[in-house]
């Protein structure tokens, strides 16, 4: 007889099961934290001028790329980093009926954006890197701080 003590290996797996599809979960929104961009190509990139080529932006690599560029409506095409910063800039809005899309929401829209456009790598770098570039620009239209408090 088996004591109900013991979970047979069936109920075992079952048990575990959901804890390992917990564990792989894909990412729900941005996070800063999630960025696995190194300091000084992030600070590089922020020094630098914008020339364009979106090679140049932490976090988009060869895949990135080929799924920004090949849209199947010439209108949803980005085919360069300035493109990809007005992209950016349309999400900061609308602001409607006393609604005004702060930065953290704003984030998140440009982080669903990504994956929309079937990008499933780096997200997280990629919104990070153009939010502090405009920051430079336009103070304020992203709060880090925003981050803070999550995990100390």
């Amino acid at each position: 007889e088996t004591s109900s003590a013991q979970p047979t290996t069936q109920e075992f797996t079952n048990i575990i099961k959901p804890q390992k599809r917990q564990a792989k979960m894909p990412e729900t929104g941005y996070d800063p934290k999630r960025s696995r961009v190194s300091e000084g190509t992030m600070a590089d990139f922020q020094r630098a001028t914008i020339s364009g080529d979106l090679n140049e932006v932490p976090g988009l690599g060869p895949a990135a790329l080929k799924k920004l560029q090949d849209a199947p409506d010439d209108d949803e095409k980005v085919t360069n980093t300035f493109q990809l910063v007005g992209k950016f800039l349309m999400l900061k809005g609308p602001d409607e009926d006393g609604h005004k899309v702060e930065s953290n929401e704003h984030m998140q829209k440009f982080w669903h954006w990504l994956a929309e456009k079937g990008i499933s790598s780096h997200r997280s770098a990629i919104v990070l890197a153009i939010a502090e570039k405009m920051n430079t620009m336009m103070p304020g239209i992203y709060d880090p701080s925003d981050y803070d408090d999550d995990e100390e």
